[in-house]
């Protein structure tokens, strides 16, 4: 592959809901401009964009793969991504990295909760997009049915460049509206507009002039003036408009089939911006300075880390996007987020599952290198002696969680290594020990992201993982102050021990563990203090009445007794311990749960089911909007109600809602609950004694 320049190159992301067609669009391009000899298919797992032993299986893509495709004088860097909502991560990474987007909405279901998804994101990225109606030759396909969906959706105007030449069966081709020339089935060359389309297609042309008119001042007046504007004024018009975010342009095809693939690819290439008509961008030194940078490769190097993939023979492979300056193969460079230096060797052009070997990366192009020590996604690359930093994109927090065991000894020694690894792959995935529950949790975006997940380090790590739901973790807290004693005496054989300790308890507000050693005269030496509190820590870890984490409490030791001889700190660990016990049971102690603040996004006819499904989760509605024939309910839910959400929500609304969810505060369970828990652990502890 020859190396373009920065004014040359378009990084243009795919992305939709699953199933409009971006895998076969990628084909159908690399195949109409000659890369393949032959278009891949799905079902045999022969496409350039899904390599994946998972996504071949699965016959959907589950990651990001950037393909290069080379036409007139440019190369449009095509981001392929999941269309599927558990790996909206993937998309977040592409759109980071991406000037420009290419939504595709399929003919027939039209607006769907992925193509939403993409809308939004493309919109928080400030990146120009434009629709493509995709799957036009499809039974029960209906353009203008599908741009309706979406427009009812969208503030921002939809303008069609591209009309169908028929629908479904009778669908022959694209009537483009800027050439004003029909492209009749995969066609690279325009005919006349056919009689019938020919009245529709002039009054499309006209709003695209005028559309074209508004994208600058000087372009408004001459077309009051004149009435008309030159091919070369609407071009120009077009891409300013379309950059500024005044219109969306709407095309048409039917990807698998190839039709509408040349007038695609001319407007992709001729209205598209390069990395060049982005602009500069703002990055900091590591003291916090604002540094410009400007897309020019005599600027001082800085490029970012949008993806990392673990490859069991190739190594840790990182794709990363040169903002400024050049990457020039086999230099060192510096990592500015880990203050380390890094070696650039074997650089390449990511070309679906194959690398093709680079010795320099241009400005504005999309790179790939093997074998970085430290480097994970987010990070700066840079030169050492001007470090810089590139704001890293923002990711939704995790929805789903897993609690996993490793299956054998052995996968136990390198579990928290390989979950790691996961993790840096995929920024929506993270793990944790958890503390109040000793399990070891995995958490991401929804079941089939866990799954693939586990199915990857069983496949590329050979770890051995099972799973269960995890159990919540829940805190034990006291309503009262109590007041216990407990005198620890064992004279049995050998030296002997004696302890004895009376300590109160009292709930506390805003800390969450105070000791205070409120003992007069002498009773306790001031030396068994510490071994007192390290029982009483003991004891906070594994609970009281539950077996959950004690939090919010103050104890005060105020008096007790020791012996000159048998004394020792074990004496009275023990009795600290014990006492703590008997004061917690009598100060009233409840159970707390971990309050969650969810946002529930979903089509209105949906609104009734949802709230009350939210009734029966002992939510608490903190608000509802609704707009555009999407409601949006906010509310407070208890995580234990949360936990399979995810599937609850898809199965309710047919896959068109979606929400968020993240940490709020912890509330008391309610009495009732707080005593079927209480009694779970009891008699897990008694399955365990026996």
């Amino acid at each position: 592959m020859k190396e373009y320049k920065t004014e040359s190159i378009r990084n243009i992301v795919l992305a939709s809901h699953g199933g409009a067609g971006k895998t076969m669009l990628v084909e159908a391009m690399a195949n109409f401009t000659g890369q393949t000899t032959r278009m891949g298919q799905i079902e045999d797992g022969t496409t350039i964009a899904d390599y994946e032993e998972e996504e071949i299986r699965r016959g959907i893509s589950l990651s990001t793969s950037v393909v290069p495709i080379e036409y007139m004088g440019a190369k449009l860097n095509i981001f392929d991504t999941p269309g599927y909502t558990d790996f909206i991560g993937e998309v977040i990474s592409a759109m980071r990295v991406a000037d420009s987007a290419l939504i595709l909405v399929d003919s027939v279901a039209g607006l769907e909760v992925g193509t939403e998804m993409a809308l939004q994101y493309s919109e928080q990225f400030k990146i120009p997009k434009m629709l493509l109606i995709n799957k036009m030759e499809r039974e029960n396909a209906n353009f203008n049915k599908a741009l309706d969906s979406v427009q009812t959706h969208l503030e921002t105007r939809l303008l069609p460049l591209q009309i169908p030449w028929g629908e479904r069966a009778d669908f022959k081709g694209v009537i483009d509206l800027l050439s004003m020339k029909a492209y009749e089935g995969a066609g690279k060359d325009g005919v006349d507009i056919p009689d019938e389309f020919k009245a529709q297609a002039e009054e499309g042309h006209l709003a695209l002039v005028e559309a074209a008119a508004e994208g600058s001042d000087e372009l408004l007046e001459k077309y009051f003036e004149n009435g008309d504007l030159t091919d070369k004024e609407i071009l120009s018009g077009l891409r300013s408009t379309i950059h500024q975010g005044n219109f969306i342009p709407v095309m048409v095809a039917a990807g698998a089939h190839k039709v509408g693939i040349a007038p695609l690819l001319n407007l992709l290439v001729n209205l598209m911006p390069s990395p060049a008509d982005v602009g500069s961008v703002v990055a900091t030194t590591p003291k916090g300075e604002e540094v410009t940078l400007e897309p020019k490769e005599d600027g001082p190097l800085a490029a970012y880390v949008w993806k990392t993939t673990a490859d069991p023979f190739v190594g840790k492979q990182t794709f990363f996007r040169v903002y400024s300056g050049k990457m020039v193969g086999d230099e060192r460079i510096w990592n500015a987020n880990e203050e380390e230096e890094e070696r650039l060797t074997g650089m390449q052009v990511p070309h679906g599952k194959e690398g093709i070997p680079a010795s320099v990366i241009h400005c504005g192009d999309i790179g790939l290198v093997a074998k970085l020590s430290v480097t994970s996604t987010g990070d700066t690359l840079c030169t050492k002696d001007n470090p810089l930093i590139l704001p890293q994109a923002e990711y939704p927090n995790a929805l789903y969680q897993v609690a996993i065991f490793p299956k054998t000894q052995s996968d136990a020694a390198k579990l928290s290594t390989t979950l790691t690894r996961l993790c840096e792959e995929d920024m929506t995935l993270s793990w944790h020990n958890e503390h109040a529950t000793r399990q070891t949790i995995l958490k991401g975006m929804g079941d089939q992201h866990i799954d693939v997940a586990i199915r990857r380090a069983e496949s590329k790590f050979q770890l051995g993982m099972n799973i269960q739901e995890p159990k919540v973790p829940y805190e034990e807290r006291i309503t009262r102050e109590n007041a216990a004693m407990y005198r620890h005496k064992k004279q049995t054989g050998g030296a002997g021990q004696f302890g004895e300790v009376h300590l109160r308890v009292l709930p506390l507000a805003d800390e969450d563990f105070e000791f205070a050693n409120d003992v007069f005269g002498g009773s306790i030496s001031n030396n068994y203090m510490a071994s007192i509190e390290k029982g009483i820590k003991n004891v906070m870890k594994d609970g009281v009445v539950a077996g959950y984490p004690v939090h919010n409490v103050k104890v005060s030791v105020f008096d007790g007794k020791e012996h000159p001889v048998d004394s020792k700190p074990i004496a009275f660990e023990i009795a600290g311990r014990e006492a703590f016990k008997l004061a917690f049971k009598g100060a009233g102690p409840v159970l707390y749960e971990p309050i969650m603040k969810v946002e529930v996004i979903v089509p209105e006819s949906n609104m009734g089911d949802v709230l009350g499904d939210m009734n029966s989760r002992r939510a608490r509605v903190q608000g509802m909007d609704t707009a555009k024939g999407r409601s949006t309910v906010k509310s407070n839910v208890p995580l234990s109600e949360m936990l399979r959400y995810t599937t609850i929500l898809r199965s309710m609304t047919g896959g068109r809602g979606y929400f968020t969810m993240e940490f709020s505060h912890y509330e008391m369970v309610p009495q009732h609950l707080a005593q079927e828990i209480i009694e779970a652990k009891r008699r897990e502890d008694e399955e365990k004694e026996d």
